[in-house]
């Protein structure tokens, strides 16, 4: 055979589809007779729902029905994971209302027009209640309770025992409070589901074609909510614009289609509107984190104590629960820490419930730290990368349990930080910095570095994989990942051609269809090239081996002596006429009522550590407080690359989310509740012209947790970007006596720490904890509410 494609650059195989407009969306699918459903929300974040009148709505032109809770009275929203599931959410509210733009009712139309219009016509009465916004208040003896049966607004939480002691051993300590602000996720297709109920004679009970990121997943939720067999459940999903963690599971709007189809027979639809969409889909990242970290003079790290908010939203998803779970789990970062204490609380407030947005969790515990790190070279007159280097974790050391207890794989965390600063030219830029200062340029120049470490592929779980010989020589894989712009299709089929000598074009590629794959764990966590790519690998080698038994069978020679030929065919070694080829082979297994195919569920030896550095060079106009990015360098680890261009996307556009948190999105609701960012015109999502040029490379250092050795890359820029440009807006102003803000940096932001500077003012960037985490219980002492599997 021919060289090994893996590890080269192939142009992706699913894009034409797209670029000639054949895509297929859920909006885009023609059912009969289908419903259209628009939904009645809330205009209160707190309130009591006192009487509901839709007598109106049902009169209306196009309306077939209007519904409430007690009209469908359908199960809870079983979240992915659950803080507190005594905090349950129905899909519909009933009795009260806990943010704005939680769902009342829903009409069901005959046009999605008629739909909309008759939303005016349901009448609510509400009585107000006292209203959190934001999750320190929430902690306050006397807020107001979101279910007070609770006794507070902790959903969950815990600590551990060793506390402020971790800091004993400490000649410095810097503290700091940091918030990592609430983010919408914003793909660039939102919710959107149709529901075409089965009759009793077709082999699926229900149809579900829904825009998510796990259909199997979904499937199992809904199969377990409405009482289905769960291979009585199809779920479909189509092309899928965008998730970011945002379309894991079942949500309330998904519930209530599913409710009203059954109702009616007949298909129902909902499409979900931009407005919907950002108050509405979980948000992400929203934590308060009070971080203080113990050193010795000469930079070694003696300690850290970290004491993280996770805001949960209205509800007790998983969302809050990042700060018990991933954050913890990745706290000790990329740096020698001998002692390391955490405490977590997840709180409720009246926001929009939180859930994963890309990173989960992870995003948060880097920039924690990180900064933190920026601000011990600061109080000691370090370099930021000479005080990086003196406390790595070296490559000797791994494997390696943190003190948390994830499990490193492999490491050198300086290989990425030193590709990294030569690529930027650091000590040049080190140089035009002093220079600008020296001039009193008002226009200042920050570098900021951030380094990283992060979990991918964990959980416990494994994926599916099969691939199949057709009799026309073609393969098709079915893997049980759900692509939506990953490059799934062109990674997986590179693999098979790869191992089989068939050629890329010949490979189909199946994904998203319950009825056509059997399982899977769906795409989240960096989890399907190391997980579903190894499945199709296995699945690969071991239909090569029967390949070469049956060949062997047929050419009259030994399974030793068959071999793929540079023709991609199977022939014996040594006898250059006695071959077979891919599609003779599968017409000679079908003669025989046999299929020429193979099936693997490949589960992981453990989760995967990717790593990196990044470089952020910036501009600070502190006549203006704009901020400009103007360079950004991503060295990103993650073992083995097979196609670098798809990498290479993924590094991209990962940087650009997380430079977009540093710099621009935010999430942020008015002390009543209201969302004060709800569209576009508000919420500052970049463009192009916005982002800064991306210079992006790799280094390779593989994993043997996985026949590939590849780990996780889709979350790995947004890590690592978001604290490096933080940084470096903070550096840039540090000789100014600017110690330390908050994301994002805001040109208001970075004007008024500008002027209250020069005017003497000084900072206060941190202030002691709230005292609730006093009274956590210690971890380890009771069943731990956040699992951990849910790392990732």
């Amino acid at each position: 055979m021919a060289g090994s494609l893996l590890g080269t650059e192939v142009r992706r195989v699913e894009d034409p589809e797209l670029l000639r407009g054949r895509g297929t969306y859920v909006d885009n699918l023609t059912l009969d007779g289908v419903l259209h459903l628009a939904f009645v929300r809330s205009p209160f974040a707190h309130a009591e729902l006192t009487a509901i009148d839709v007598r109106a709505a049902e009169a209306a032109p196009g309306v077939v029905a209007v519904y409430t809770a007690a009209d469908l009275d359908l199960p809870p929203v079983k979240q992915f994971m659950e803080v507190n599931p005594s905090c349950a959410r129905l899909p519909l509210a009933t009795d009260r209302v806990r943010f704005v733009g939680e769902p009342v009712a829903v009409v069901a139309a005959e046009s999605a027009v008629a739909a909309a219009d008759a939303l005016e016509l349901v009448d609510i009465d509400y009585e107000p209640l006292p209203v959190v916004v934001d999750p320190e208040a929430a902690l306050a003896p006397d807020a107001p309770r979101q279910f007070p049966h609770l006794g507070s607004n902790i959903a969950a939480g815990e600590r551990d025992a060793e506390g402020a002691a971790v800091l004993d051993d400490a000649e410095v300590v810097v503290r700091a409070r940091l918030e990592n602000q609430r983010v919408a996720v914003v793909p660039l297709e939102g919710n959107a589901i149709a529901v075409v109920p089965g009759g009793p004679d077709e082999d699926f009970d229900v149809t579900i074609h829904v825009s998510t990121q796990a259909p199997h997943a979904l499937r199992t939720v809904a199969a377990k909510a409405f009482g289905w067999e769960r291979d009585r459940v199809r779920v479909i999903a189509p092309h899928v614009g965008g998730a970011f963690g945002g379309k894991f599971g079942l949500s309330a709007e998904h519930a209530v289609t599913v409710g009203v189809a059954l109702r009616h027979g007949r298909p129902a639809k909902w499409v979900e509107t931009r407005s919907e969409n950002l108050q509405s889909m979980p948000h992400g990242r929203a934590q308060v984190q009070y971080a203080e970290l113990g050193l010795r003079r000469d930079g070694t790290i003696t300690g850290l104590r970290c004491r993280v908010l996770g805001d949960c939203g209205a509800y007790a998803g998983f969302g809050g629960g990042f700060a018990l779970g991933p954050t913890r789990v990745m706290a000790q970062g990329v740096y020698r820490i001998p002692r390391l204490s955490y405490a977590g609380i997840a709180a409720l407030t009246n926001t929009t419930p939180t859930g994963a947005f890309r990173g989960a969790g992870r995003p948060e515990a880097a920039a924690m730290l990180e900064r933190l790190i920026d601000l011990a070279a600061a109080e000691l007159d370090m370099d930021p990368v000479d005080i990086r280097r003196r406390n790595f974790l070296r490559p000797g050391e791994f494997p390696y349990t943190t003190l948390t207890g994830a499990h490193y794989d492999s490491g050198d965390y300086d290989l990425p930080l030193t590709e990294a600063l030569r690529l930027a030219g650091y000590e040049d830029l080190r140089a035009e910095q002093a220079r600008r200062i020296a001039e009193e340029s008002p226009v200042l120049l920050g570098i900021g570095v951030s380094t990283y470490v992060e979990i991918t592929g964990g959980g416990g779980g494994g994926e599916y994989a099969s691939v199949t010989i057709d009799q026309d020589g073609t393969a098709t894989i079915a893997v049980g990942t759900s692509g939506h712009g990953q490059g799934h299709a062109t990674s997986f089929s590179m693999i098979v051609a790869d191992e089989l000598g068939i050629p890329l074009e010949s490979v189909r590629f199946v994904q998203s269809d319950t009825g056509r794959v059997p399982r899977g764990g769906g795409t989240g966590g960096s989890r399907s090239l190391q997980l579903g790519g190894s499945a199709v690998r296995r699945a690969s080698e071991e239909l090569l081996r029967r390949a070469r038994e049956l060949a062997a069978d047929r050419l009259e020679a030994s399974a030793d002596d068959i071999e793929l030929t540079a023709e991609g065919r199977l022939g014996v070694s040594g006898v250059p006429h006695a071959s077979l080829s891919w599609a003779e082979l599968a017409r000679a297994v079908a003669e025989d009522g046999g299929r020429l195919g193979a099936d693997t569920d490949f589960r992981p030896e453990g989760a995967t550590f990717p790593f990196g550095a990044h470089v952020s060079v910036v501009e600070v106009d502190t006549e203006t407080g704009f901020v400009r990015p103007l360079r950004h360098i991503a060295v990103d680890d993650c073992g083995r690359v097979l196609n670098p261009m798809i990498v290479r996307g993924q590094q991209h556009g990962g940087a650009a989310q997380g430079i977009s948190q540093a710099l621009w999105e935010h999430m942020s609701f008015d002390e009543d509740g209201n969302p004060v960012t709800a569209t576009l015109a508000d919420y500052l999502v970049p463009s192009a012209t916005e982002m800064p040029t991306l210079e992006t490379a790799n280094t390779e250092t593989e994993t043997p947790r996985n026949p590939l050795g590849a780990k996780g890359i889709g979350e790995s820029a947004t890590i690592g970007s978001t604290p490096a440009v933080q940084n470096a807006v903070l550096d840039a102003l540090r000789h100014l006596g600017v110690r330390h803000l908050d994301l994002p940096l805001t040109p208001q932001r970075v004007w008024r720490a500008v002027r209250d500077a020069a005017e003497g003012n000084p900072q206060a960037p941190w202030r002691e904890p709230p005292g609730a985490f006093d009274e956590l219980p210690v971890r380890g002492e009771g069943p731990s509410p956040a699992a951990e599997e849910a790392a990732v």
